[in-house]
């Protein structure tokens, strides 16, 4: 038997529902009313403009036409307010300032970040004041530290350099900021756990599905972009040496302090390693591609040995960009060149992959490179003729920021980087 509509029961939940919007405390009826008495003035300003003869009776009416019209925006830009500052994280900015903003960031160009670790987020960090049409294609090879941990027991892609990311490009308020980085210490049993790393395994658990737990832990964090994984296979990290000796592990590849000769991907759960479509999807719509920084065979090359990344870059008609290390790495890149860092790109992945390269050129203080020096970390020799004669164009700047640790500069590399654009 056909079943009913109850259109009286619908009308009642309709009904319901608007007057929950009229609950105390949420700041709406006071500018409902507001606005509701604008528009009275307005109205009888113009209904009795046009029967009255006086001048001085018109001057009067027009006077409360004023009134009307002003206190009706004012109240319309109140009562708007008043619902965006539940879901805009920057509640104490002028409203225009914010709608402004918005537009210009969402007019800005598509960039497309490829790597993973420390350096990745810098350069997020500075690229997100300009764009927020930023992809970052995220290398999920890690297995060391709380990310191994939680990938070993909930059987879960590794989440620490998504999380970095994704507090990278947030556009929350520092607290929710600081809450996902926010690490538990000696005296939990949770030590060494990020919040950020359990609450993205929390929501993998829930939906069932890691990519839909990033978009969900993107819109607490409201960030500028999206942040994509590379791969959603379970892959392992796999390096060979000069000495012929083979090592799996990413968080294991730098304890073998041994020249490295190649690394590749050991897929787990499939014959094949697959790229997330949205990441072929933001590469083949990108203004520019952008390398590193980071770790060289930890972070960015495992990247670009998911083939179907590769081929999507070298395809591609935008800028691609790598930005080389400032410093370094113990037992991953000891003696390196900013060429040899190219090279070994290069290796692993196409010759087209890279249109220029980024080298710092500032100088650092040498109480600081003493410190580096304790830890086998040098700065990275600037051999720009050796990059030249491999035809790639050399850009020597200074995108160093210099505190307790050697960094790029994100604001300094996000405006070299959007110059370059402005050039292509």
């Amino acid at each position: 038997m056909r079943r009913r509509f109850n259109f009286s029961k619908f009308s009642k939940n309709r009904f319901k529902g608007l007057l929950l919007w009229f609950y105390p405390g949420l700041g709406i009826k006071r500018w409902v009313l507001f606005s509701t008495f604008g528009i009275f003035l307005l109205i009888v300003g113009v209904a009795n403009f046009q029967s009255e003869k006086f001048i001085f009776i018109k001057i009067l009416n027009l006077i409360v036409f004023s009134c009307g019209v002003i206190i009706l925006i004012l109240g319309i830009i109140r009562l708007l307010r008043s619902f965006l500052n539940l879901f805009l994280p920057h509640a104490d900015k002028n409203l225009a300032d914010i709608m402004i903003q918005k537009r210009q960031l969402l007019r800005g160009p598509r960039i497309v970040a490829i790597g993973g670790g420390t350096g990745l987020s810098v350069l997020l960090e500075g690229l997100k004041k300009y764009t927020s049409n930023i992809t970052a294609i995220v290398t999920v090879a890690d297995s060391g530290g709380s990310s191994g941990r939680l990938r070993r027991e909930f059987d879960i892609l590794p989440p620490g350099d998504i999380r970095n990311c994704l507090v990278a490009l947030a556009d929350a308020p520092a607290l929710m900021r600081d809450l996902f980085q926010f690490r538990f210490n000696k005296t939990s049993e949770l030590e060494g756990h990020s919040f950020g790393n359990l609450f993205i395994t929390v929501m993998t658990q829930l939906t069932g599905d890691f990519e839909r737990a990033i978009r969900e832990s993107s819109k607490v964090l409201a960030i500028r972009g999206q942040v994509i994984p590379s791969t959603l296979n379970k892959i392992v990290l796999v390096a060979r040496y000069k000495d012929g000796s083979i090592v799996e592990g990413e968080d294991q590849i730098p304890k073998k302090r041994y020249p490295i000769e190649t690394v590749y991907l050991k897929c787990m759960d499939s014959q094949h390693i697959n790229a997330t479509t949205e990441a072929i999807k933001a590469i083949n719509e990108a203004e520019v591609i952008v390398l590193g920084p980071g770790s060289l065979y930890t972070s960015i090359i495992p990247n670009l040995l998911v083939k179907e990344i590769t081929n999507a870059v070298v395809l591609s008609s935008a800028m691609k960009v790598y930005v080389c290390n400032i410093m370094t790495q113990y037992g991953e890149t000891d003696n390196y060149t900013a060429s040899d860092h190219l090279k070994a790109i290069v290796k692993h992945s196409h010759p087209k992959l890279i249109d220029c390269c980024i080298i710092n050129k500032s100088d650092i203080p040498e109480w600081l490179l003493k410190r580096y020096r304790e830890d086998n970390s040098f700065p990275v020799v600037a051999d720009t003729d050796k990059i030249r004669a491999l035809r790639y164009r050399v850009i020597e700047e200074d995108v160093t920021s210099v505190g307790e640790f050697i960094r790029h500069d994100s604001d300094k590399l996000a405006r070299l980087i959007l110059g370059l654009i402005e050039e292509f």
